[in-house]
């Protein structure tokens, strides 16, 4: 895809671009400074959307890292086979779980607008809308079409990339294999799915030690105790984590036959599936 690659030394980091372009009124995640009833449950409602973009670079240990690959696996692997309404070829990717389009700008902010045809899904009214508008704001010339739906229930057409950037660790465990399975039959051969997740390590101890240092993490990054505790607590059977083990195990099922784990900082890996 280098043959019509927008002038990529210019563009910054898309975690960058999301807290520049709301500089004046992004909000600093103070979510949970303050004890909550036990039984809040964690919502992408519209108090997280205005605080995202400093919750998860203080939160997602290696977020920025992963973004930045994504138009380095996407050159690689996107070879222009889908064909949209007037003709076109393009490469369609999918990012599911979009929240507020972090991947969909990382790989805007790298190709020519008619070069890809991006699909960005959330479940979450507030993300979608929001996304929409830093989207259309920042790339008005890309086919970027953001949609709310919920992934388990939305009709997929046929793609060369799948982003899931820790999207399945929110879904009941029980409807995991048949999204992916979804997304297996969608893709074209030769394709990828991008899986990032939190995950836990099987022996206690070592899941033990990466948890704390996770913590430790968040403690630099200017987390109180109180807040550390109070977003676990909301967390809990809402983010529902596997092994790393388990997820490699469930890409076989699906079909993938090969699958590597690209990236891994603390209990967060990413994962490249080929089709």
């Amino acid at each position: 895809m280098s043959r019509s690659m927008s002038q990529s030394s210019h563009q910054p980091d898309a975690t960058v671009q999301l807290e520049a372009v709301k500089r004046e009124t992004i909000q600093h995640d103070t979510l949970f400074t303050t004890p909550l009833d036990k039984a809040a449950r964690f919502s992408f409602d519209e108090q997280v959307v205005a605080c995202f973009p400093d919750m998860i670079r203080r939160s997602v240990p290696g977020y920025g890292q992963v973004l930045a690959m994504l138009p380095i696996l996407a050159r690689r692997h996107c070879k222009y086979r889908q064909q949209t309404s007037n003709g076109q070829r393009v490469s369609r990717i999918y990012d599911l779980g979009c929240s507020l389009g972090g991947a969909s700008m990382a790989l805007a902010g790298e190709f020519a607008p008619h070069d890809l045809q991006i699909k960005a899904v959330d479940i979450s009214p507030a993300m979608t809308t929001e996304a929409q508008t830093l989207l259309t704001n920042n790339y008005p010339e890309h086919d970027i079409e953001v949609i709310t739906a919920d992934i388990r229930a939305l009709e997929l057409e046929p793609c060369d990339m799948v982003i899931l950037n820790l999207t399945l660790q929110f879904l009941p465990a029980a409807d995991r294999v048949a999204v992916l399975e979804k997304i297996y039959a969608a893709l074209s051969n030769g394709g990828i799915l991008v899986l990032t997740e939190k995950t836990h390590a099987f022996d206690e101890q070592a899941d033990a030690w990466l948890v704390e240092r996770y913590y430790d993490f968040k403690r630099a990054n200017g987390y109180s105790e109180m807040e550390i505790s109070g977003k676990r607590n909301a967390l809990e059977n809402v983010l529902i984590t596997d092994t790393l083990d388990e997820h490699h195990e469930r890409l076989d099922n699906v079909g993938f036959a090969r699958h590597l784990t690209w990236f891994q900082f603390l209990n967060f890996v990413s994962i490249v599936a080929f089709k």
